[in-house]
């Protein structure tokens, strides 16, 4: 269907005319008219002018928006506090840090097993001397921290609570988290894990999740790009999308985005190709790590395949609730934290990436010094002690904590010296390590009953779009049909001395076909070849059942990479994806996170391509950028090429085809 407009494949289907008879109609007329305007008004023929262009990155938790001449985009937290509409309404609250299967009878018993699969791969390294680090004893540590006591260091913290005394109808981002929970707000994220947050309690329903949408966007237009709404009618906006995206919350947005916020103009384009743009490479294996989910891909020339991409539902939110648990193992001295206080998210947040890292040489350092720890360690410590190779005296490491109308507090954490034990270093050293180390060992989340991989499926279909890849199945040839079914036939297990071929193939097809049910519809994307193509049944059918091994399952990371580079249909490609493995996104922000991703692949990595591949790259800082903003800024080179002119969809036509039109003009395969 590409290259072809959307309604003229439609036109004689639902007119119910044949062609020569309409054209005989129009001659008897004297009118010649096209069947429809010109896709793309002579108006808007002209060069693109970029800072007329607004690019929008929903992401996880952040949402980045700005113009696409700019350098950096506003950052603001992707939530809204909305006003309670009825006196005496219960308060709700979107969860943040909290999720479904935390608190399962299983729940802790996997976690145990985790950390010890963690702890397991920490103390198996080998330290300088040639022997083996030796597990440490938190007792002591717990002792110590319990006893501390925080040091009042002001009675009035600083910090306020949002004022809400002329009664706003909502606030967004920062001011939204700092509402006070007395206060009659509702706080609702409208995206978690990458998809529209659709769920069946207050707020939680298609329409209000796209108002707030709408409105959140809106306000940040306003305030930050200082863009009338009135005036969104001389813009164009590029909206970036996961990979692996749900069709109807797509055509939802794009919807919102001509004609109820009014630009003229959008272009939807994949996170992963966009982070290719935005990283100057031109094909990568894209880990995009964010806050709620990770999303790999392989992407090749501008292309992304499609059997190569993987959702795992964990990113930086679990590393710092569990690094929260593993500090209470410790006897985290603040211990009025909470969960299900805003604040408290945001200090664990701060904790977790101020202290923790994945440089187990610092650990080594530490051990070969023999130094005792009684309380946290910094990063900033580990790294300089092992660099100076030395300790004398006692020192403190210090936090503080300060909560609107309550009084800042000042913790303070000790170290010793190296004239004790190693034996006895803290277990708070252990969750400054093993929680980043969860990324691949997730059972160390704990989460339970929830399906923690997603892959690409199958279109639901949508009765706007007649012409989908249901559509194309059903008309084709019987010719077609039956060489195809031969070829499968051909490509099928051979029987077993028990079982007759018709029984088995029926076996397989059924089966085949009960995998395919169990993958579901949520994404509501079709499963096709890495070229875009029709993916053979005996082909489909041996990646789903490799995919049902670890479907549902917690996949590590390392591991997750690994599949979907695997998953490339050609030994070159491959060699390519595993020299330049480019990550993305903010979840993985740790301090020697390039290089122990990189060991971890180069181990795991099949001998084959060990012999044959010169160098694994693992780009984490392309150009020096922040990794947070590569995916946006991908978006606003995309913004600036002339190439993109075929890929607008203009408000005028959504308006008249619909979701026809992301068929007609998405750069890749709807």
């Amino acid at each position: 269907m590409r290259g072809r407009n959307p309604v003229a494949a439609m036109t004689q289907a639902e007119k119910g005319e044949p062609e020569n008879g309409r054209e005989k109609e129009k001659e008897q007329r004297g009118v010649k008219r096209p069947i429809l305007p010109a896709a793309i008004p002579e108006p808007l023929q002209e060069h693109i002018q970029c800072d007329y262009v607004v690019v929008i990155h929903p992401g996880s938790n952040t949402l980045r928006i700005g113009r696409a001449t700019d350098t950096h985009p506003a950052a603001i937290p992707h939530v809204i506090a909305r006003r309670h509409k009825q006196p005496g309404q219960p308060p709700s609250c979107d969860k943040w840090l909290l999720r479904d299967g935390l608190n399962k009878p299983e729940s802790n018993e996997q976690r145990q097993n985790g950390l010890k699969m963690v702890d397991q791969a920490i103390w198996s390294k080998k330290m300088s001397n040639g022997t083996r680090r030796i597990p440490a004893m938190p007792e002591q540590a717990r002792v110590y921290n319990k006893q501390i006591r925080p040091a009042i260091l002001d009675h009035d913290s600083g910090v306020k609570w949002t004022s809400t005394s002329h009664n706003e109808e909502y606030f967004v981002g920062e001011e939204a988290l700092f509402v006070n929970p007395a206060d009659r707000y509702d706080i609702h994220y409208p995206i978690r894990r990458g998809q529209l947050n659709i769920h069946d309690g207050p707020g939680g329903s298609l329409t209000a999740v796209l108002t707030d949408l709408e409105v959140i966007w809106s306000h940040v237009i306003q305030k930050f790009l200082e863009i009338q709404l009135k005036d969104l009618k001389y813009y164009r906006c590029i909206l970036l999308i996961p990979d692996i995206y749900n069709r109807q919350h797509v055509k939802e947005m794009v919807n919102m985005i001509l004609t109820k916020m009014g630009f003229s103009g959008v272009i939807v384009h994949q996170e992963s190709v966009c982070a290719v743009y935005g990283s100057g490479l031109t094909s990568a294996c894209v880990v995009d790590v964010g806050d709620q989910k990770t999303s790999i891909c392989c992407v090749e020339d501008g292309i992304s395949h499609r059997n190569t991409r993987l959702c795992l539902a964990y990113g930086g939110s679990d590393v710092t609730r569990c690094f929260f648990w593993l500090m209470q193992r410790a006897g985290f001295p603040y211990r009025e934290c909470q969960l299900t206080n805003r604040l408290d998210c945001l200090l664990l947040q701060q904790l977790k990436e101020t202290y923790t890292h994945l440089d187990q040489v610092c650990l080594a350092a530490c051990c070969h010094l023999r130094i005792y720890i009684q309380g946290f360690l910094p990063t900033s410590v580990i790294i300089y002690l092992s660099r100076k190779m030395q300790i004398s005296g006692l020192q403190d490491q210090e936090f503080q904590v300060r909560h609107p109308d309550s009084p800042a507090l000042l913790y303070q954490m000790r170290l010793g010296d190296e004239k004790l034990q190693v034996r006895v270093i803290a277990s708070v050293l252990f969750g400054i390590l093993q929680a980043p180390m969860a990324l691949f060992y997730p059972a160390t989340f704990g989460i339970v009953g929830q399906k923690m991989t997603s892959l690409q499926h199958r279109s639901p279909g949508d009765p706007e779009d007649p012409h989908d890849e249901h559509y194309l199945l059903a008309t084709q040839s019987k010719q077609d049909q039956s060489s195809k079914a031969a070829a499968d036939r051909k490509a099928l297990p051979k029987p077993s001395m028990f079982d007759d071929a018709r029984s088995q193939a029926m076996d397989v097809a059924e089966r085949g076909h009960m995998m395919e049910a169990e993958l579901g519809p949520s994404q509501g994307d079709g499963m096709g070849h890495s070229n875009d193509g029709e993916e053979s049944s005996a082909s489909l059918f041996s990646r789903k059942t490799m995919v049902s091994q670890f479907e549902g399952k917690a996949l590590g990371l390392d591991k997750a990479i690994l599949h979907s580079i695997d998953c490339c249909t050609s030994d070159d490609t491959k060699k390519k994806m595993y020299s330049s493995i480019l990550v993305v996104g903010g979840g993985l922000m740790f301090h020697k996170a390039q290089q122990f991703l990189q060991h971890r692949i180069l181990n795991k990595m099949p001998p084959s391509f060990r012999r044959v591949v010169e160098n694994v790259e693992v780009i984490t800082r392309p150009k020096d950028m922040d990794p947070r903003l590569i995916v946006w800024k991908g978006g606003a080179v995309l913004a600036c090429l002339d190439t993109t002119q075929e890929l607008w969809i203009y408000q005028r036509e959504w308006q008249r085809f619909g979701v026809r039109m992301l068929r007609e003009r998405a750069a890749f395969v709807w």
